[in-house]
C-alpha cells in the first residue's frame, strides 16, 4: 500500500476539529506562553532558562496534546474503526501526528519570541527542537496507547512532564550523587547541552553527538509505539 497524502490530511483535519472543541487541551498549550511571559520579564536569561520553557513546550504540547488525542479516540472507541480503515499504519500515526508537530513549532517560536532568544546558529537549533519534537510525539503516541481515556492520559503524563522539563538540573548533581549521570543522557538534557555547545560557537561537528542520542530517543519512542499500535490492532 502506497503512502496517501490524502488520507493523512483527512485524519488530520479531523484531530484539528476534536481540539478545537477541547478546553483542556487548548488551555495546556497556553501554559508554555504563560511561563515565556513570565521569564521573558525577568530579563538576562540563561540558557538554562530559555529551555526551561521550550522544554516544557516540548512535553506538554508535543507529548501531552499527542497522548490525549490517542486516548480519545481510544475513549470514543473510534480509534478501532480507525485501524480497520484503508489508512495504513504510517499514514495513521503521521496524520495523528501532524496537528502535533505544527502546534509545538508554532509555541515554541512564539515562546523564542517572547523571551527574545538568539541563538549563534538557527540552523542547528531547530534540528535539534525538531528532532526533539519528533520524539515527543513518539512518546505521546506510545504513552495515548497505553492509557483508556483522556483523564488517564493526563495522571500518567505528569512525572514525564516533570522528568523531560526539570529533569536537565539533575545532570548538575552527577559529581555528587553518580547515579543522576544517566540525566546527562536523557532527551531534554542533550538539547540544553547542544544549545550551550552552539552558543559557544561550536558547529555541526562540536554537536552531531547530540543529534545522535535524541535520534536514539527517537527510534525507541517510536519502535516501541509502532509494536503497542499493532498489538492493539491484533486484541
Amino acid at each position: 500500500m502506497t503512502f496517501s497524502l490524502k488520507r493523512t490530511m483527512a485524519i488530520f483535519q479531523k484531530d484539528y476539529k476534536d481540539v478545537s472543541k477541547n478546553m483542556y487541551v487548548s488551555f495546556t498549550v497556553v501554559i508554555p506562553i504563560f511561563m515565556a511571559f513570565l521569564y521573558g520579564w525577568q530579563g538576562n536569561m540563561t540558557i538554562d532558562m530559555h529551555y526551561i520553557v521550550f522544554n516544557m513546550t516540548l512535553s506538554l504540547v508535543g507529548a501531552y496534546v499527542q497522548c490525549s488525542l490517542i486516548a480519545e479516540e481510544k475513549e470514543k472507541n473510534t480509534l478501532r474503526g480507525l485501524m480497520l480503515s484503508p489508512a495504513s499504519t504510517l499514514e495513521i500515526l503521521a496524520g495523528k501526528s501532524l496537528l502535533t508537530f505544527i502546534t509545538t513549532m508554532v509555541i515554541i517560536v512564539l515562546s523564542a519570541y517572547i523571551v527574545d532568544y538568539q541563538p549563534e546558529s538557527i540552523g542547528l537549533i531547530a534540528v535539534g527542537i525538531i528532532l526533539s519534537a519528533i520524539f515527543y510525539i513518539g512518546l505521546g503516541t506510545l504513552l495515548g496507547l497505553v492509557t483508556k481515556s483522556v483523564m488517564e492520559a493526563s495522571v500518567v503524563i505528569m512525572p514525564f512532564f516533570f522528568i523531560f522539563t526539570f529533569g536537565s538540573f539533575a545532570a548538575g548533581l552527577a559529581e555528587k550523587f553518580p547515579v543522576l549521570k544517566v540525566a546527562e543522557y536523557m532527551p531534554n538534557s542533550q538539547l540544553v547541552e547542544l544549545a550551550k555547545a552552539v552558543e559557544a560557537g561550536g558547529g555541526f561537528g562540536d554537536v552531531w553527538t547530540y543529534f545522535a542520542v535524541i535520534s536514539a530517543w527517537i527510534a525507541a519512542s517510536f519502535l516501541l509505539a509502532y509494536a503497542t499500535f499493532k498489538k492493539r490492532m491484533m486484541d
